[in-house]
């Protein structure tokens, strides 16, 4: 119960030591004593080229692929290739056992060149009018049926031997040898992977800047370090009502095989780009009511100035006006300050990143003195 009723006590004596320390800042402020500074993080704007671009995501997609499925049934005799082989158009990948097939071809043949001779024969009796042309004609066409009939029961036999229909690699096996098969079953997947496209679906917002041949940058979560740059092959001529949005088509031409189909990536469509312009890091901007400032320091004074902003790429934003190349912006410590604030600076990025490059060329001396602070 002593607890309880100390709270008011406690909080009332909290008012008043408030109270008293706003009375001494104000005392101090009119005595002319300044506050203590505030700690910041500086950096200098730096120069670089800034894309104005479209992003959004996409599974990379083979250009072409086809499954190979059997035309004929039989048993698999032989298998010539495995997943991940290579293969062009027409190459033999398994073939069947074809003998029924090759033994009906032989029959077929049989009869086709017995009615041969007895065309032959009958066209120097129907020359002589020695046969009427109604008799004529039905051997002629008995003899053009049998030649269909051969030739169907060749392509049968040439079934049995299960070719690529497309250049590619084979991304995925079916079956295994000894399998028996039926018209109809897959037996292999054959995948190009040259091109391999990416397909992006615009918001219509967009159409006027998108077009045909534009470059694209592509991030890919399994290859990190790996710079992917690819082109806008297509764009569809028509928005789709229900959505909103059309489909461009993103070709990437990828020699040395990194990207397989399947895998995802962040598309940025490049349509615009400002060469070597001013930039600043996201965080140093402020806004007010619509408006972009920064502070930048002057000797130990903050000065806040209003600026004008254009694109921004992964972080950094483009200064348009009202910021110098050499003036030094506020990035960590903004929140806290006033015009004409009392600062600290604690790090400065500019002059810590231009050390490091030096150093890197092998200049000690150009290092401490571009990591001397101002």
């Amino acid at each position: 119960m002593s607890l309880f009723r100390s709270g008011p006590a406690v909080l009332l004596s909290v008012l008043l030591l408030n109270g008293c320390e706003s009375e001494n800042a104000s005392e101090a402020e009119e005595n002319g004593e300044e506050t203590p500074p505030v700690p910041v993080e500086t950096s200098v704007p730096v120069r670089g080229d800034v894309y104005a671009m479209y992003t959004g995501t996409a599974p990379i997609e083979a250009f072409a692929e086809a499954d190979v499925i059997a035309k004929v049934a039989g048993e698999i005799r032989e298998i010539l290739v495995e997943e991940g082989d290579e293969v062009s158009k027409g190459r033999v990948l398994a073939r069947l056992d074809g003998d029924r097939l090759r033994l009906e071809l032989n029959e077929s043949e049989a009869k086709l060149r017995k009615l041969q001779r007895d065309y032959e024969r009958n066209v120097d009796l129907q020359a002589k009018g020695l046969i009427s042309d109604g008799d004529f004609e039905k051997i002629k066409y008995e003899m053009e049926a049998q030649e269909a009939a051969f030739n169907l029961a060749s392509l049968e036999l040439d079934y049995t031997q299960i070719r690529a229909p497309i250049d590619g690699v084979i991304a995925e096996r079916f079956v295994k040898l000894g399998n028996t098969i039926s018209v109809g079953d897959a037996l292999f997947r054959v995948t190009s992977l040259d091109p391999l496209v990416a397909y992006l679906h615009v918001p219509e917002r967009e159409y006027r800047n998108i077009s045909p041949g534009q470059p694209v940058g592509i991030d890919i979560d399994a290859l990190p370090d790996e710079p992917i740059v690819a082109a806008v092959s297509r764009v569809s001529p028509v928005v789709d009502p229900q959505t909103g949005t059309f489909k461009i088509t993103v070709e990437i031409v990828d020699k040395q095989r990194r990207i397989k189909p399947g895998m995802f990536g962040r598309i940025g469509v490049i349509y615009d780009v400002h060469e070597n312009a001013l930039q600043i890091p996201r965080s140093a901007i402020i806004e007010d009511q619509g408006a972009a400032s920064v502070f930048v320091v002057e000797g130990d004074r903050a000065v806040r100035k209003t600026i004008s902003t254009g694109y921004s790429n992964r972080g950094m934003v483009e200064v348009t006006g009202g910021l110098q190349d050499d003036e030094r912006v506020v990035t960590v410590g903004q929140a806290s300050l006033k015009q004409d604030s009392r600062v600290a600076v604690i790090t400065q990025a500019g002059d810590a990143e231009l050390a490091a490059d030096t150093s890197e060329e092998g200049s000690e001396q150009q290092e401490s003195e571009d990591a001397a602070p101002d």
